[in-house]
């Protein structure tokens, strides 16, 4: 791990002109330490800036949302004590994603659901984690608590060879950053299209129509972003999520305005219904059943 700790987010993000609903919830975030509470796995290949949960809070109302997901971030490993904290301290407004041991037991996997975690976390990018081990994971996904789901974070070029560990898993899966396609080819490139395959092929499939800022190299306002996400969540609208990425892992060369990636969502989902769908609805779906 690089000792130099690294800033990702916007200090001053601007006030979006989109208004999200009435119980709008931020599906994907995270929180990074404050590190001298909850240290940083030995394992990280970044090192961030503390980004706790006061910050997280604060930027959910500026932005004007009611609820976030916080997923554990890849820099604190299978330690998820800091998203716990953050759900603890929401008052009731949070959710969680975790990153576990596949060792991990049955007892440990109550005690995260009783703390808020609703899934967990595989990780496939070989740029953020040392290993995937595909049986272990599966294995622990036979395990999880009622109502749980599995999230999936690749890259396009993988698709193809994960599709039959993903056909094995047992549980709903939602897939990170709609598995980070090539936007350049289009809202009918081979990547698009293989990611429409992988979701025809299960109804359980979910996906987040998140981070223009990490997909699309045309930069905001993400005009590639808007024209190839617009048809999949027209398409899928009962599957989608969104969800800012604050603080934004690793986006320190090109951070982003999170107040512009809220204005995203009329662009992707131009109608009331679409909005209250990928805003509220799925997502209360997913994580406030209970």
């Amino acid at each position: 791990m690089n000792g130099e700790r690294i800033t990702s987010w916007h200090g001053s993000p601007s006030k979006p002109r989109y208004v999200p609903p009435a119980g709008a919830i931020d599906a994907h975030c995270h929180v990074f330490g404050p590190m001298a509470k909850f240290p940083f796995s030995a394992k990280a290949k970044y090192l961030p800036e503390d980004a706790g949960p006061e910050m997280l809070f604060k930027l959910r109302d500026h932005l004007g949302f009611d609820r976030n997901v916080i997923v554990q971030a890849s820099c604190h490993g299978t330690d998820n004590s800091a998203t716990l904290d953050a759900i603890a301290r929401s008052n009731g407004k949070a959710r969680g994603v975790a990153v576990v041991d596949p060792t991990i037991g049955d007892e440990e996997l109550q005690a995260l659901h009783d703390g808020g975690i609703r899934g967990i976390r595989f990780n496939f990018l070989k740029r953020l984690v040392d290993d995937a081990p595909k049986d272990k994971f599966l294995e622990v996904a036979r395990r999880l608590p009622k109502g749980w789901h599995v999230v999936i974070y690749f890259e396009a070029d993988i698709l193809e060879d994960l599709r039959p560990f993903m056909d094995s898993i047992p549980v709903h899966l939602v897939i990170d950053h709609m598995g980070r396609p090539d936007l350049s080819q289009g809202p009918a490139g081979p990547d698009m299209c293989a990611f429409r395959r992988l979701l025809d092929s299960r109804e359980d499939i979910w996906f987040k129509a998140t981070c223009p800022d990490r997909l699309d190299p045309s930069g905001d306002p993400w005009n590639l972003f808007a024209d190839a996400v617009a048809p999949l969540v027209n398409d899928y609208p009962t599957r989608t999520l969104w969800g800012t990425d604050w603080p934004h892992p690793n986006m320190q060369d090109a951070i982003p305005d999170d107040g512009h990636l809220v204005d995203m969502i009329p662009r992707i989902a131009p109608t009331e219904r679409l909005q209250r769908l990928l805003l509220v609805d799925n997502p209360e779906a997913l994580y406030w059943a209970d």
